[in-house]
């Protein structure tokens, strides 16, 4: 069952963005993971789960990010739903972010991105004046029948992953 996008707090919709949005069918992807598995659209079809993007491998959001889905990972897995952390950083970066905070989530390695672009969340950012390309943080949350069931762009890490349960628990 698809539900509509919501704001989480410190989020905008992804409607408001004119790129992905509820009820769009979710992109094609295939993304190596630090698991040495490979993780795709195909690789999940019939089973819900969340792609969510962040920028870089141990920085401080990413990492807190990460250790608030590990936190609720055994919640997620009582739903059925899939966790899949996305970034550009390599496999090895991976592993020793997975390691050094002990997570509990698949990470998947997008070199070339690939999947950002296609989820839309590839894009000029900027930093203290300075313009560089980079990843935005966003969520998105996919049904059992490969359809957006809610997106979250420009996430805001404080109450993300308890408002991206929520919405899980509806699917």
């Amino acid at each position: 069952m698809a539900v509509k996008a919501r704001t989480a707090p410190g989020s905008k919709k992804t409607a408001d963005t004119g790129t992905l949005a509820a009820g769009d069918r979710v992109p094609d992807f295939d993304l190596a993971t630090d698991a040495g598995t490979r993780v795709s659209r195909s690789s999940l079809k019939g089973r819900p789960f969340l792609l969510y993007f962040y920028p870089k491998d141990d920085t401080s959001g990413c990492t807190r990010e990460a250790l608030d889905f590990t936190a609720a990972a055994t919640k997620f897995a009582r739903l059925g739903v899939e966790v899949v952390g996305v970034s550009k950083d390599s496999l090895a970066a991976h592993e020793k972010f997975r390691a050094k905070h002990k997570l509990k989530l698949t990470l998947a390695s997008d070199p070339d991105v690939d999947a950002a672009k296609a989820f839309g969340v590839w894009g000029e950012k900027s930093l203290y004046g300075r313009k560089y390309m980079g990843v935005e943080r966003a969520t998105f949350l996919v049904d059992a029948g490969g359809k957006i069931a809610e997106a979250w762009r420009k996430v805001k890490v404080p109450g993300h992953v308890e408002a991206v349960l929520a919405a899980a628990k509806k699917l």
